[in-house]
Formats: C-alpha cells, structure tokens, sequence
C-alpha cells in the first residue's frame, strides 16, 4: 500500500516539510511505500473553472499536476501537511486542491482512501486548526475517510518544529491512525476475498 504526502509550504526544507518527512518516517517503519511531494519543487498552475474535466477531457494547463493526480490516485493514503498562511492553508496547495477536481468529476477518484492533515503555525494557536479544516473539506468533497490524532483533529504543531515535542506527538499520532486503519482495511478486504 502508498502513503503520499504532500508539503503545501513553498519553503524549501522548513517547518512543514518537516514534519511530513515525519509523518512519512512512520508510514515507512510500518511497512507502507511512500511518496513525497513537495509545492517548492512542483509548478502548479490555478485553476480557471474552464469546464473541460466535466466533459471528461483532460485539463489543458500544461503544468506538474498531472504527475499529482497520478500520485493521488494511486494513494491507498494521503497526508497533506501545510504551514498557516493567513489563517488557512497557502495558496500553493489551495491550486492544488483546486485542480484535483477531475478527480471528483470523473469518477470519484479518491473516495475511500484514507487522509490525515498536519499544520504548523508560528503559536500554539495560530490558526493550525482553521487550516487543517480546509484540508479536511478537501478530502471529504472527495469522499476521503478523514482522521486525527486519536484525540483532536490532526497534527498541530508550532514553530520551530524540531523542538516542538507535544506538536510533533500529534503528527505521529496522526499518520499511526492512518496506517492502523489502512492495514484494517487491507485486512477486510481481503478476508471478504476482494472489493
């Protein structure tokens, strides 16, 4: 099974990419593949609502997204990690969620797979849980099953994130209950012999 995660900071080995590479690190020791995608490293074009993914077209900006829809369709999970940014989430990775609608349109083609948020903001409370609200109303217009960290609604961290140890607790919480329940279904699935 593929666990992506998806750093929605611009900045380049911050905070945020941080505490996905986190996130990804205990994927990885359960025994999940994992991919990495990062907003500073991808060009990501907005989306102009033009139509053509209704009519099942392909979207005709020439960008890196492509290569993300591909890596969020084969996701079994998807952990998207972003800094706060005016109390939300930055407008890198809002394009991205934007442009995931052919997605959406043609087919729902992320129902079901299970997704997990993490935000680091500069205080404890700085905004981390109105950014991991959007990224949750991302994944559940998608028809994602959504969790948190056992006992809040994600990771929330403050920065810096490296010294952040109640933060960081959160992060790992979090991407531990979307393996757990990944390997649930694993095992569902395959004691139903199938779908």
């Amino acid at each position: 099974m593929i666990v992506v995660g998806i750093c929605g900071s611009p900045r380049k080995a911050g905070n945020t990419e941080f505490l996905l590479k986190e996130a990804l690190c205990v994927a990885k020791e359960r025994g999940f593949e994992t991919e990495k995608l990062l907003v500073s490293e991808i060009s990501v074009d907005f989306c102009n609502d033009c139509g053509d993914c209704s009519k099942g077209k392909s979207c005709p900006k020439e960008d890196d997204m492509t290569e993300v829809l591909a890596s969020l369709e084969r996701a079994d999970g998807i952990i998207i990690a972003t800094p706060v940014y005016f109390g939300s989430v930055t407008a890198q990775l809002k394009a991205i969620f934007d442009r995931t609608i052919p997605l959406r349109r043609q087919g729902f083609r992320l129902k079901d797979k299970v997704g997990c948020a993490l935000s680091v903001g500069g205080a404890r409370n700085g905004g981390q849980e109105k950014a991991l609200e959007t990224v949750h109303a991302w994944m559940h217009i998608h028809g994602m099953i959504v969790v948190g960290d056992d006992a809040h609604f994600g990771g929330i961290a403050v920065r810096p994130a490296a010294e952040d140890r109640i933060g960081r607790k959160t992060v790992v919480a979090s991407a531990n209950k979307l393996c757990d329940l990944l390997e649930r279904m694993e095992k569902k699935k395959s004691c139903w012999g199938g779908d």
